[in-house]
Formats: structure tokens, sequence, C-alpha cells
């Protein structure tokens, strides 16, 4: 993706695309033809304007992951099948589902930050198509924990239901990377694109409905008792996009697409083990 100039575009142009066709959906066909594998219109133009929509707009674009837990949830309660094996399975589906696009970024980002101390060599080894140790270790660790997570999620409804919560945050904590006062590690590529492109208001209003939409799920599962569980998920899931992205900076003086792939993945496993701890302790 590169950047486009909105020099001399009048005010109702700039909220439209060239085609007409509104920012908003522009952001939102950009996040699902970027952080997904279904197949959409490309966006009629591209600038910080409509990025800053589709890391906004992320969770969005993750709907038919959600329906990938949901039938993992619903086959676990009907069939009695093991939950390891769904786990497996539905992990698997989302990175099919993402083209393994955040895995990748991981591997990237993990090799990247092991490499030394100069930044110009980290950034170098992160452009590689190759994956060094640190990597693989990276990729292997979080697959894991989260089917380890999802085989203790899928034994109860509400913890279904936290597992929808943990996918959608996942991808909101994307724009929480790319708030106005994080800077690009490169001048060039998705990390430039989409660096600084969002606002800590649309950023916090994101934050509230995923948070809503899980306390909604908890609710539906019969536990209105546990209502409270999607918060202190969510205080994880910023928690941890926070350090890796503080991480990224410092190391390498701003985020890349890669980094970006990295927040994705450890902070679905993050959240996931969070929500896997609270349902095992409370044995729900």
């Amino acid at each position: 993706m590169s950047r486009s100039s909105e020099g001399g575009v009048s005010a109702s142009a700039a909220r439209r695309g060239r085609a007409g066709r509104p920012v908003w959906l522009d952001g939102l066909l950009l996040a699902v033809g970027t952080l997904t594998a279904v197949p959409v219109p490309p966006p009629s133009r591209v600038d910080r304007r409509v990025a800053g929509h589709a890391m906004a707009l992320a969770p969005v674009a993750m709907v038919p992951g959600l329906v990938v837990l949901a039938v993992a949830e619903v086959v676990a309660m009907l069939s009695g099948m093991a939950t390891l094996l769904l786990g497996a399975l539905a992990v698997a589906a989302l990175a099919l589902f993402t083209r393994g696009l955040h895995l990748d970024g991981l591997a990237d980002t993990a090799d990247g930050l092991s490499a030394g101390d100069d930044r110009e060599r980290a950034l170098a080894v992160m452009r590689r198509s190759d994956i060094g140790p640190s990597g693989v270790a990276a990729v292997v660790l979080v697959l894991l924990v989260q089917v380890s997570a999802l085989t203790v999620l899928f034994s109860s409804i509400v913890g279904g239901a936290l597992a929808c919560l943990c996918l959608l945050l996942s991808r909101q904590l994307l724009a929480w990377t790319c708030l106005r006062d994080v800077p690009a590690a490169r001048p060039e590529g998705l990390g430039a694109t989409v660096a600084g492109s969002v606002g800590t208001a649309a950023a916090a209003v994101g934050l509230l409905v995923v948070t809503l939409l899980g306390i909604g799920g908890v609710l539906l599962s019969g536990a209105q008792a546990l209502w409270w569980l999607p918060v202190p998920t969510v205080a994880v899931g910023i928690l941890t996009g926070s350090l890796v992205t503080r991480r990224a900076v410092r190391r390498l003086g701003g985020i890349t697409g890669d980094v970006l792939g990295a927040v994705v993945e450890i902070g679905f496993t993050a959240v996931l083990a969070a929500a896997a701890i609270l349902v095992g302790v409370l044995s729900v």
C-alpha cells in the first residue's frame, strides 16, 4: 500500500472516494482485503484517512472468524468432541482465513528484535523472506498457547463467548497500535501508511463497543453473575498491545506491518490465556 495525496480535493470529496464511495467503506474494504483472505473489491483510494478507518474497523473484518469459533463451540457442546482437537482446528481455520499474515509478521518481528542492538540490522532481518529460530519459536509458542486456551474455553458456553471477544479484541488492538503519537519505522510500507492514522477517540469508542459486545455475549450465555469477565480480559489485551508497541518503537524507531501482525498474534494469545485462566479458576 502507498500513500496518496488529497491536495486540492474538496471536503465532501475527501469524505468519499473517487468513485463516490464513503471513506468508511473504503476503510472496511481495505481492512477485509488486507487482514483476511476474503475476496473484496479494492478501495477507490488508499491514503492515511482510509488507512485509519481500516485499522479502526479491523474487528468487523473478523466476523467470519467469529463464525468459526461459534461453530466449534456448538460442535463441542452437542457432540462432546475432544475440545483439544476443536481448538487446533479453530486455530488452523483462523490462520487460513488470515492467510497466515499475522503469524508471518510475528515471526519476522521476533527475528528482528533478536538480531542485536542495531536498528538498521533489525529492520533488514525483518525484510527477509526466511524465518530464523526466534521466529519459529515465537510462532510455535503462540499457537501452542492459543490451542490450549481454546481447549479450556470451548468446554463452556461462557468460555465460547469469551473466545469470540478475544478474537475481536486482538484486532481492535491495531487501532491502539496506530494512534497519532506512534511513528513508522520506515518511510514506506504498511507501517508508514497506518502509523499515526487513528485518533484516540476512535480507538476508545471501538474498545468500548468490543467490551460491550463481550459483556453481551456473556449475558446471553446465561452467566449473568459473570458479566464482568470481559473487563479484565480487555485490560490484559490493552496492556499486552501497549507493551509490544512500545518495545517496537524503542527498538525499531516505530512500527511496521510486521509489528502489526505481532501485536495481533501476541495480543490474541494473551487475552485467550487470561480468559482461559478466569474460566478455569471460576470453574464455568
